[in-house]
């Protein structure tokens, strides 16, 4: 630890008390000093390059290519992904794949390709290696996606673990997406992205890199088609981009480019090709489902922060209800239950929580518990003997027991990458569901620290057993949070079976979604902030996580009444809907902000439970297909440049497009429509795509509209399921789903079709039914017929 170090540790915890600060300076000293001790120095090193081919082995889906220095293993697989690893490195052992790998495509065959190379044929992509090592992805038609230079390995003279860089061109006009949450996008541009989790010490913006949740994941839009490309190494490492330009210079194409450096782990990735919808369904195939969330936790969720009782939780159920306001789960933090203690509960603020959930429960209201990993290191505790006990908590790699300052004070942490420390911590679950919680939210499980921010709280020595293999934190830290999600997942779906779990996760990684959702954590309370929530929703679903969100209103500061209406406005539409109190910063509820700001909240809130069971259906669907929720407008037409550039409007699934107002003292804006008729939801005017168009956003709405022919499932007024039509063009027809929850437990509901269509001047809809069409069961709705063309 040098004095820059020590300087930032001091002034991160300058708020804290003396004793805290001495504790939170030692641990950063014991941690500096376990690494320096454990992990070799980094001294002569000998560069490598796989050098000319040598000998080829054709084998089941691929085969492997030996070169003078290095080897590749090249393997297609049924579902049409291609893995291909260096230096022997296989698809498993892998926390991102969901179970094996899957089973290689017999039909894929090793070849000789030109100039002394080899290739691969798949049924949607051509994998070409050359005679030294580069290796090229195209299209079925020949177009090249992506090329893979020959890589290179920088490796100890003395042995031990080497890093790696691997430099890669895409098409021209191609443009990058994914790497996880990224508060600057959702197209990445020009820069360099590093992949370790961390916690930035702030409320987080745009400029901040990197965040809670990152992954070696890329989704590339290009004209000749779309993929993904992950690099299954967990070690940290950065990504940097740059996006080519076309007819630049000369008047060449200049292509747009990609060079990953990893501190080590193994070289292997994945690529997927297809359309967007059919990318992110092979991606969900290889990495797990999307994990379902309750019915419940679709709806308006809010967070009381700080320290609290009974009495304050009463007090904001209560007023939500009195001011009209739909809530359907308060979650309460690490600070609220008992100073952040595992599990604990201070029992003089909180003497009868089963009861008091069982009071808001028939309200309709569920309690989520915040629980975080760092568990206090005093004997006494009961979490933490028993962990004792069960050898459960991480130590160096001299045998002991890791400490840091988290929000208990001195604690220590599980090895989540162990089953046996999973199993125990995700039985311990069970006294949170006796006391009546209903869902969980992980914080602070990068893992960081609690009184001093953005450092990591375990040494990159301390060891982990990484499912039996050993290694150390160097890579385990970015699958911890992942590992944890695990953990709480597994136990609640053995202690509640009849219940699905609801798990919300701050940190985490490729396949986290088969055990949750992702708290985006505190966004700063600006216009920027704003900004920063969408981007970072509409990069974790095009990384796989569909579900996620952070708190209206962001943190570290006061907000303005337009920015909270505009915020709200937002978040109505996004997955994870969720205001909160934030008694640090003087946060005051919703209906202590003024009468308008409690008038358009109640608009945003009661219009969010309206569309609950569309949130349900698209909920539905992004299980069974990988589709995000949250889509950018160019997923069903990545071909449309002037989509590919548009960054501040959405779509919700398959029937809306939202144009939220990011912009102060907006009330007007553009927005881009992609092909296709559009009607504004509010007026039914009626827009034609392709193109730009200048519309109406005060601030009592932002802008919404339906496609034609959408079928959207509504909550009615007496909360039955209606069916709202949105009348195709002339000539046209259209449909839609509706994916009914059939409760908490595992249960497939079948979709019900629905089809549109004109007949003559008179428009039928009809549900789909074995051998053919019936009328609907629900009541139906028509819209759009009496709305005029735009002026």
């Amino acid at each position: 630890m040098d004095g820059r170090d020590l300087v930032r540790s001091v002034k991160s915890v300058g708020s804290s008390g003396a004793a805290q600060r001495l504790r939170t300076v030692a641990a950063a000293w014991r941690r500096r000093r376990a690494d320096a001790g454990a992990l070799p120095a980094r001294g002569a090193e000998r560069a490598r390059v796989p050098g000319p081919v040598r000998e080829v082995e054709p084998g089941p889906g691929g085969g492997v290519v030996r070169f003078a220095r290095s080897e590749l293993r090249v393997l297609v697989t049924a579902g049409g992904a291609v893995f291909w690893g260096w230096d022997g490195a296989g698809p498993e052992p892998s926390y991102a794949l969901a179970g094996h790998c899957p089973e290689p495509d017999p039909r894929a065959v090793l070849e000789p390709d030109k100039d002394g190379g080899w290739r691969v044929v798949a049924e949607r992509m051509t994998v070409v290696v050359s005679r030294h090592g580069a290796v090229e992805v195209r299209t079925p038609g020949g177009v090249t996606l992506r090329r893979d230079l020959p890589p290179r390995w920088w490796e100890p003279v003395g042995g031990g673990a080497g890093r790696w860089m691997q430099r890669s061109e895409v098409a021209a006009d191609a443009r990058f997406f994914g790497l996880g949450g990224r508060a600057s996008g959702p197209r990445l541009r020009d820069g360099t992205y590093r992949l370790w989790n961390s916690d930035p010490g702030r409320p987080l913006g745009a400029g901040l890199d990197p965040l809670f949740l990152t992954m070696p994941t890329q989704l590339v839009v290009a004209d000749a088609a779309t993929h993904l490309v992950f690099h299954d190494c967990s070690w940290d490492g950065t990504v940097t981009l740059r996006e080519g330009g076309e007819g630049a210079g000369s008047g060449h194409d200049r292509p747009g480019a990609c060079e990953l450096r990893m501190d080590g782990g193994p070289l292997r990735c994945w690529v997927i090709v297809g359309t967007p919808a059919r990318v992110l369904l092979g991606w969900a195939a290889l990495t797990g489902a999307p994990a379902l969330p309750p019915a419940w936790a679709l709806g308006h969720q809010h967070a009381v922060r700080g320290a609290g009782s009974e009495q304050e939780v009463r007090r904001v159920v209560s007023g939500f209800q009195e001011h009209g306001l739909p809530l359907d789960a308060v979650h309460l933090d690490g600070g609220f239950l008992d100073g952040g203690r595992a599990f604990g509960v201070d029992l003089e603020r909180f003497p009868k929580l089963a009861v008091l959930a069982e009071e808001v429960r028939r309200d309709g209201v569920r309690l989520v518990s915040a629980v975080e990993p760092a568990v206090a290191a005093e004997p006494g505790d009961a979490v933490f003997d028993g962990g004792t006990a069960l050898e459960a908590f991480v130590r160096d790699s001299s045998g002991r027991l890791v400490r840091g300052v988290a929000r208990p004070g001195e604690s220590v942490f599980p090895d989540f990458t162990h089953a046996r420390v999973r199993a125990w911590w995700g039985g311990l679950y069970a006294e949170r569901l006796g006391q009546g919680f209903a869902g969980f939210w992980h914080a602070m499980d990068e893992p960081t620290t609690f009184a001093a921010f953005g450092e990591t709280t375990l040494p990159r020595s301390a060891a982990h057993s990484l499912e039996g293999r050993g290694g150390d934190h160097r890579e385990a830290h970015n699958v911890y949070g992942l590992c944890m999600a695990r953990a709480a997942w597994e136990g609640l779906r053995e202690l509640a079976p009849e219940e699905r779990p609801f798990v919300l996760s701050r940190s985490g990684w490729a396949g986290s979604q088969r055990y949750g959702g992702a708290w985006c954590g505190d966004v700063a309370a600006g216009w920027p902030g704003l900004r920063a929530v969408l981007s970072m929703v509409m990069g974790l679903g095009l990384s796989g996580i569909p579900y996620a969100g952070t708190d209206v209103g962001g943190a570290g500061g006061q907000v303005s009444p337009e920015l909270l209406v505009r915020w709200l406005q937002l978040g109505a539409y996004l997955p994870l809907f969720r205001t909160h109190t934030g008694a640090r910063v003087g946060r005051r509820e919703l209906w202590e902000s003024g009468d308008e700001v409690l008038e358009h909240a109640r608009v945003a809130l009661v219009e969010r439970r309206r569309l609950s069971p569309y949130f349900m259906t698209v909920a539905q669907l992004a299980r069974r297909t990988g589709a995000p929720w949250v889509r950018p407008l160019w997923w069903g037409a990545p071909e449309d440049r002037a989509l590919r550039e548009c960054e501040d409007a959405f779509l919700l699934g398959d029937c809306l497009l939202v144009a939220p107002v990011l912009e102060p003292g907006a009330d007007r804006r553009a927005v881009r429509l992609p092909r296709g008729r559009w009607y504004d939801t509010v007026t039914e005017r009626v827009y034609e795509g392709p193109g730009q168009v200048l519309v109406e956003a005060p601030l009592s709405r932002v802008p919404v509209f339906a496609r034609a022919g959408a079928v959207v499932p509504v909550r009615g007024d007496d909360g039955g399921v209606e069916l709202e039509v949105w009348a195709p063009a002339p000539g046209r027809s259209g449909g839609g789903l509706l994916v009914t929850d059939t409760g908490d437990g595992g249960d497939e509901p079948e979709p019900e079709r629905y089809a549109v269509r004109w007949t003559g001047r008179r428009l039928v809809v009809e549900r789909e039914c074995e051998g053919g069409f019936e009328e609907p069961a629900r009541p139906v709705r028509v819209r759009g017929l009496g709305g005029g063309p735009a002026q």
